[in-house]
């Protein structure tokens, strides 16, 4: 018997294997939470597919997401960047991602980790959402306002609320997997 999924995911392998294995698991790596931040800043205007068919070119390009390494970027790797056909060139976006590791740092020494301060604000659990279809999912909530709006404040580039709404689904700060997706139950829906 196939497995029901959430329909967003189609068919292609690259997608279903996402969804089946990533999208919605909460994420408490600082790593991971910051490959995850600078792929939702690259996807804001774009399809989600589009970033994880180049995700391998850009944890090449992002120096496998190393926060000092990104952050010591310069005005010279971001033109090289630039010419870099694999991923997205958008100049905003790489510049974004450089501002967004400094920031991440600051934070990490302000809060012991990036996964303290960003799980705080869901009191360190998963919102469990009781999707019916896809028409029923948020593009973003007073939570994503709420934490768009911190993040901006210490600096952040790229991270409106919409943006941060699909980076919390993506990291598994909120289960938006329909009810009768086999993952919804898996993440722990009720």
């Amino acid at each position: 018997m196939e497995k029901h999924r959430c329909a967003w995911c189609g068919s292609e392998p690259v997608y279903v294997e996402y969804h089946d294995k990533e999208w919605g698991v909460p994420v408490h790596d600082d790593k991971l939470l910051f490959e995850f931040l600078v792929l939702e800043s690259f996807q804001a205007g774009l399809s989600w597919i589009t970033i994880l068919r180049r995700r391998a070119h850009f944890k090449k390009a992002f120096l496998n997401f190393d926060l000092k390494k990104v952050a010591e970027l310069t005005e010279n790797d971001v033109d090289i960047l630039l010419q870099n056909e694999s991923i997205i060139r958008h100049r905003g976006k790489i510049e974004a991602s450089i501002a967004n590791a400094k920031a991440f740092m600051k934070v990490q020494d302000e809060f012991g980790s990036f996964d303290a301060y960003l799980w705080a604000f869901v009191d360190g659990n998963p919102i469990q959402n009781k999707v019916k279809s896809l028409k029923d999912i948020a593009s973003k909530t007073a939570i994503s306002d709420k934490i768009s709006k911190d993040l901006k404040k210490r600096g952040f580039k790229f991270v409106g609320s919409t943006t941060i709404y699909a980076y919390m689904q993506a990291i598994g700060m909120v289960n938006d997997h329909i009810i009768e997706c086999f993952r919804y139950k898996e993440l722990g829906g009720k």
